[in-house]
This record gives structure tokens, C-alpha cells and sequence, in this order.
């Protein structure tokens, strides 16, 4: 495998690294890639790991990261003049709220049953909802090699680099624990590897990876991310609990209510999503770090009806409708879990262009379209090309700052939205 020169780490400023030693490196050869989308590493399922949702703060505000495996794939270079069949990955992350970064990553298993990452595109969005920066973007073949993100049986001590394109991407990982228990969102998890992550700015932060998850805790100085739960690992043969049912109800009663200022309404929907979190949080079967985000979106809601305030109210409950989606991933397809999103981020928008901010509404617009992406597959033509010919005409008018044509093309794609179905 190709490595940067110390030419060239001088030159990208990071000659000044405490890198591992080339005899702790197990990413330096180059490995054959028979089957690369079969992907069985158990610390990195990527091939298996439909949809997850991790969360954590940021800078002391609440971060939601909602991976998925997108139903294609791509074909990258590598070596030159061969094609390697990569698997997409799809993980959209969420600050406070609102839009923060979508990153398309690439990936790809090699004979020795060693994972590789094959590069990413990334759309970093600012507080605008629109797209500020895509410099963190890479792809083998085109900007070099690619990189090692989990050896086939990684050992204490050994080392390899997730990232290895000096003066664009570069990250490398020593391997500092394994067989190491956790808890997860459905109790221990064993067999957890902790990897210390070299940044190129010379900071490290550690990152943990555990059998059925791949990454499950990330943590540095800004802030964490760790998994709160993942499918099919997490998925249990039950039918959704009655309680969900209720808090979803009561949500989208809240919902309606708000928008109509039925003020007494909207009181009496949150007190019956209220007893339903409370019996089915009560059950004791909720993963850990999903409670908060309903209890906090409960408050919220709570709030922000006492207030009288038809945006932040309806808003709030759009929150604890999305937080009620993520327990029901366990019970339901990821892609029925991302078409309720989506009809959620629809309801969003029309808010949004109601109150006028517009700023919201390109963010919301960018999160509908990522989020069509994950089920797009599963439509039927005429309703994908309705979906898409709409979405499109909100774009242009979003991008215009039409206010008018922007409520009314809001209203298209929120009623569309609302009677799509998924065909099996």
C-alpha cells in the first residue's frame, strides 16, 4: 500500500506526529478484494448494519447521528485499472436539531476479512441549511489509496490508519484495548476493542468499536457520540408496543392541535403521550440512551403548549414524534422508520415556511432530500417521480426565497408525503 513520503508529511505539517512505528502498522500491504461487498468483520458490520442511531452533545448542545446502508453500491479504482465494488453508507448528522453534516461513505472488505474505507463525500451544512464546505471529501483512485478502518483480528498495540492522504485526510488508530465488556443499548456488550485516534492536529480521542455496532463511542474534548441503537442487532420479533403507539398519537394530536391553536386540545394530547411514555418507560425495556431525547422532547412539548406558541409547539412535537421513531426501529424496517421520518421532516418544512424562516426551511429541504434517498428504492415509479419532481420545484423555490411559491410547494410535498407507501 502507497504511504506518504516524510517529504510530504513535512509538507502537510505533520512531520511533528507521534506516529506508530512501521513494525506496529498492519495496513501496509495491499489485500486482494474477491468479495469486497460481503462484509463479515464483526467490529465493523457495515454489511449487515441496516440503520442506527447514535447520539452525545456537542459543545453542550444534544447531537443525533442516524446511519444507514444505502440499497446501492459504488464502484472505485483500485489498484489502477481495477474496480473494487464499495458499500455505501449513508450518516446524517443532526446539531441541536437541525442539519449538520451528511456524508456518503464507501467501504469494502478484503480476503483477509479486513475492513477498508474507500473514501467518503461529505456536505458540511451551516446555520442556514445550506451546504458551507465539502473539502473533507475523498475517494480512492482520485485523491489516493485507500485506508484500513479495521484490521481482520486487531491486537494491543498494533496501529493503522483510517485515513492516510496527507494535507487532506489523515487519522491513525493504535489499538489499546480489546475483549473489553461495555453497556449497550440492550445490556453488556463484550468483546469491545478501544483504539486511540491520532488526529492530524495532533489531538487523540478514543474511539470504541464493539461486535454487531462497528463504531459505538466516540470522545474528544468537544463532546461524545456513542450508539443508542442499532438494527438488526437491536431488533426484537414483537409488534410495536401499544404505549409507542400512544406516544406517536398523542404527538400528532399535539401536532394538529398546535397548528389549529386548539390550545385545550393540544393540553390533552400531551397528557396522553405523557402516560404512555410513563407505562412503556416504566416497562424497563427502553434503551439508555433513548430515554433522555423523549423525556427532553417531552418537556419541550410541555413548554412550549403552556406557552401558547403554535411554531415551538408544533415543532416540539415533530421532536417527540422523531424521538418516538427511533425506539420504534426495534419493532418496525429501517425503511418504514425513514418514510415516517420523512413525512415528519415534511411536516417540519411546512412549519418552518409558515413562520418564514427560510433559513429552516433549506435545512429542512436538504434533510428530505437525504432522507428519500434511504427508501427511494421501495417506491412505485409514479410515486418516486411525483416525490421528486416536487421536492424539486420546493428547492427552486427555497433557492428564489419566494415565500408564496415556498408554502405552497411545502403543502404539495407534506400531502404527498403523507400517502406514500413502500412496495415489498
Amino acid at each position: 500500500m502507497p504511504q506518504p513520503t516524510s517529504a510530504q508529511l513535512k509538507a502537510s505539517g505533520l512531520a511533528k506526529l507521534p506516529l506508530a512505528p512501521v513494525s506496529k502498522r498492519v495496513d501496509l500491504a495491499t489485500p486482494p478484494f474477491s468479495h469486497p461487498t460481503e462484509v463479515t468483520n464483526p467490529l465493523f458490520p457495515i454489511g449487515k448494519l441496516h440503520s442506527a442511531v447514535l447520539n452525545g452533545t456537542i459543545d453542550g448542545k444534544p447531537f443525533h447521528t442516524e446511519t444507514t446502508l444505502l440499497p446501492y453500491t459504488r464502484a472505485l479504482e483500485w489498484p489502477a485499472g481495477h474496480q473494487v465494488e464499495t458499500l455505501v453508507s449513508q450518516y446524517a448528522a443532526f446539531l441541536d436539531g437541525k442539519i449538520q453534516e451528511v456524508a456518503l461513505d464507501y467501504y469494502a472488505q478484503a480476503d483477509d476479512g479486513s475492513v477498508w474505507y474507500f473514501g467518503e463525500d461529505v456536505f458540511d451544512y451551516n446555520e442556514d441549511g445550506v451546504i458551507a464546505f465539502t473539502t473533507d471529501s475523498w475517494t480512492t483512485g482520485q485523491d489516493g489509496p485507500p485506508a484500513m478502518i479495521m484490521p481482520a483480528h486487531p491486537k494491543v498495540g498494533e496501529a493503522f490508519r483510517t485515513e492516510n492522504i496527507p494535507g487532506l485526510v489523515f487519522e491513525e488508530v493504535t489499538v489499546k484495548t480489546t475483549g473489553k465488556t461495555m453497556p449497550g443499548p440492550r445490556g453488556p456488550v463484550q468483546d469491545v476493542m478501544v483504539g486511540e485516534e491520532l488526529h492530524d492536529d495532533g489531538k487523540v480521542s478514543d474511539k470504541v468499536f464493539a461486535p454487531g455496532y462497528g463504531e459505538f463511542r466516540t470522545s474528544d474534548q468537544d463532546g461524545i457520540e456513542a450508539m443508542a441503537l442499532a438494527v438488526p442487532t437491536d431488533a426484537l420479533d414483537a409488534p410495536t408496543p401499544t404505549e409507542l403507539e400512544q406516544l406517536s398519537e398523542g404527538a400528532d394530536g399535539a401536532f394538529e392541535a398546535a397548528r389549529a391553536q386548539d390550545w385545550r386540545a393540544a393540553s390533552k394530547a400531551v397528557e396522553t403521550l405523557a402516560r404512555a411514555w410513563g407505562a412503556y418507560s416504566n416497562g424497563g425495556d427502553v434503551p439508555p440512551r433513548l430515554r433522555p431525547p423523549v423525556t427532553s422532547a417531552i418537556a419541550g412539548l410541555i413548554k412550549t403548549v403552556e406557552a401558547r406558541d403554535e411554531h415551538e409547539a408544533a415543532t416540539a412535537a415533530i421532536d417527540v414524534a422523531q424521538a418516538a421513531l427511533d425506539l420504534k426501529l426495534r419493532y418496525l424496517p429501517p425503511d418504514e422508520i425513514d418514510l415516517a421520518r420523512f413525512e415528519l421532516w415534511a411536516r417540519q418544512t411546512v412549519v418552518d415556511a409558515a413562520a418564514k424562516q427560510l433559513g429552516a426551511v433549506s435545512g429542512d429541504v436538504a434533510t428530505l432530500e437525504w432522507t428519500r434517498d434511504r427508501f427511494a428504492d421501495r417506491l412505485d415509479p409514479a410515486d418516486q417521480s411525483q416525490i421528486n419532481s416536487e421536492l424539486l420545484a420546493l428547492r427552486e423555490a427555497e433557492v428564489d426565497k419566494d415565500l408564496e411559491a415556498v408554502n405552497e410547494a411545502t403543502g404539495r410535498v407534506h400531502a404527498t408525503a403523507a400517502s406514500l407507501e413502500l412496495v415489498r
